[in-house]
Formats: C-alpha cells, sequence, structure tokens
C-alpha cells in the first residue's frame, strides 16, 4: 500500500475516532443528567412522610405508586445509570487510546510522506534544467 493510501485510510479511521469519542462524550453527558435527576427525587422521597402518595406519569396519566415500590424503582434505576457510566467511561478511554495511537500513526506516515518527497525531488543548489534551450 502506497504511503498516500495509507494516510487516506488512517485518516479516515482517525476522524470515525474522533466521532466515536463525540458520540461517547454526549452519552456520558446524558447519564450525568439522569443520575442527578434520580438522584434529586431519592432525595425528595426521603423527605417523604409514610402517609403520603406517591404517584407516576404514564403517558398522560397520574397513576398512584406505592411508595416503597417508587423508592425501590429509583435505587435500582440509579445503580443502573451508574454501570452505564462506568461502562461509557470505559469506552471513552479505550476510544482516546486509539485515537493517540492513530494520531501517532497519522504524524509518522506524514513524516515519512515529507521525506519521500524531499528524496525525489532536486538537491538545493541544483541547476533545474531549463525548457526549450
Amino acid at each position: 500500500m502506497s504511503l498516500q493510501a495509507r494516510l487516506q485510510t488512517a485518516s479516515s479511521e482517525y476522524q470515525k475516532l474522533q466521532a466515536d469519542l463525540s458520540n461517547a462524550v454526549e452519552a456520558r453527558q446524558r447519564l450525568d443528567a439522569q443520575l442527578s435527576e434520580n438522584e434529586l427525587v431519592k432525595k425528595e422521597f426521603a423527605q417523604l412522610a409514610p402517609d403520603n402518595v406517591v404517584y407516576k406519569q404514564i403517558g398522560p396519566v397520574l397513576v398512584k405508586q406505592d411508595q416503597a415500590e417508587a423508592k425501590s424503582n429509583v435505587e435500582t434505576r440509579l445503580g443502573f445509570i451508574r454501570s452505564e457510566i462506568k461502562r461509557v467511561e470505559t469506552q471513552l478511554q479505550d476510544i482516546q487510546l486509539k485515537s493517540e495511537n492513530k494520531k501517532t500513526e497519522l504524524g509518522e506516515i506524514q513524516a515519512a510522506l515529507q521525506q519521500a518527497a524531499q528524496q525525489s525531488s532536486p538537491a538545493a543548489g541544483t541547476p533545474l534544467p531549463s525548457i526549450g534551450a
């Protein structure tokens, strides 16, 4: 494979890694927002008296829900969100490592291309042949 083809391939792979990184960062931000929201709900539940009524919205309807069940659902959701955050963090680290390696590879290919271009061009100080003389 020529250096130019390798550069093109590595460049498109690097761009894909950057897009994957951006998507993973967005996912992490969404999970952070969900975590904050559910922790706020958990704090609100902690302030409830045992006889307070809890409602759950299902579509446009509010349905009465058992308080213990609602608290359990929030705890389950928090556990799930935390595990997803760990998974996305691992994914982010993996993508960042791959991205750095690909960036290094791109630099090496570009250096090789520049070196090849310098070797193929006439040496400095050597007169170029004149045309039509």
